[in-house]
């Protein structure tokens, strides 16, 4: 079982705060990966107040993402 499905099934928030996932989220016991799976109604300004950051600085990072990923696909 990995880290964030253990933190999920038994609610138990991650203290590991150096995990590239950790993230200052209680409703997703600390984990972003847990917060990406029971969340699919996320705005990007709710992204953004996880995170620290505006909503147009995450919209500048999907679209900077979703160029890459388009980039790759093309290559392949």
């Amino acid at each position: 079982m990995k880290c964030f499905d253990y933190h999920n099934k038994t609610k138990k928030s991650c203290e590991k705060i150096n995990c590239r996932y950790w993230i200052e989220c209680k409703d997703a016991q600390m984990c972003c990966i847990n917060l990406c799976k029971n969340s699919s109604n996320l705005t990007l300004e709710d992204v953004g107040k996880i995170f620290g950051v505006t909503r147009m600085r995450i919209c500048q990072i999907e679209k900077a993402a979703i160029k890459k990923l388009n980039s790759v696909k093309n290559k392949i």
